[in-house]
């Protein structure tokens, strides 16, 4: 499996919006076409302005007002909390349980939706394959302690947990390698055993 780093590698490019005069009928039947419980709001120019979503809808049922139409301008939360391509899946899923949101807009530079990313589309950096993400834990501790002395570091991945042990020249360099190991897409755990050898 490819790398998976931001959400430009995950998010979904085909994306189902509303504009702000939509109507309250026609955004409930949008969701339910789509089987999604939010839309993001464009603006005349497609910037993002907003988000309605399921809860907007419901709270917007109690109290109707016949005398004004409902439309996805008076609905919607603003402003919309979104993301760039270029976030990390880690910083896009923090922001979102955070914020408890199920679905975050990705904009570009000028506010443009450029695609949606869900909470099923973060957790697919754990679908990786043990073998790749050890392959890429190796390759990255191997970069970070070439010039600093002499180790020997073994790696073990199951179920996404790594598993380091062997031998570090610096006891110091022990935190530098699990940061590392932990900040590999798909690993949800790192346990390490390290045995400290001071060069004669």
């Amino acid at each position: 499996m490819e790398h998976l780093r931001t959400v430009d590698d995950v998010m979904t490019q085909a994306v189902v919006s509303v504009d702000h005069d939509t109507a309250f009928k026609d955004i409930v039947e949008t969701m339910r076409m789509w089987n999604v419980s939010a839309l993001p709001v464009l603006s005349a120019g497609g910037k993002v302005t907003g988000v309605v979503s399921e809860a907007d809808l419901l709270l917007a049922a109690t109290h109707i007002d016949p005398d004004r139409a409902i439309t996805a301008e008076r609905l919607m939360t603003r402003p919309a909390v979104t993301v760039t391509k270029d976030t990390t899946i880690q910083a896009a899923a923090r922001l979102m349980a955070r914020r408890h949101l199920k679905r975050l807009p990705v904009v570009d530079g000028d506010g443009h939706l450029i695609g949606v990313v869900s909470r099923g589309d973060l957790l697919k950096v754990y679908l990786r394959s043990d073998a790749d993400i050890g392959a890429e834990i190796r390759e990255l501790i191997t970069g970070l302690l070439v010039q600093r002395g002499s180790a020997e570091i073994h790696v073990h991945v199951a179920c996404g947990v790594a598993y380091l042990y062997g031998s570090l020249p610096d006891p110091t360099l022990e935190d530098v390698v699990v940061r590392a190991a932990a900040a590999v897409p798909g690993v949800v755990d790192v346990r390490a055993d390290f045995t400290v050898t001071v060069p004669a």
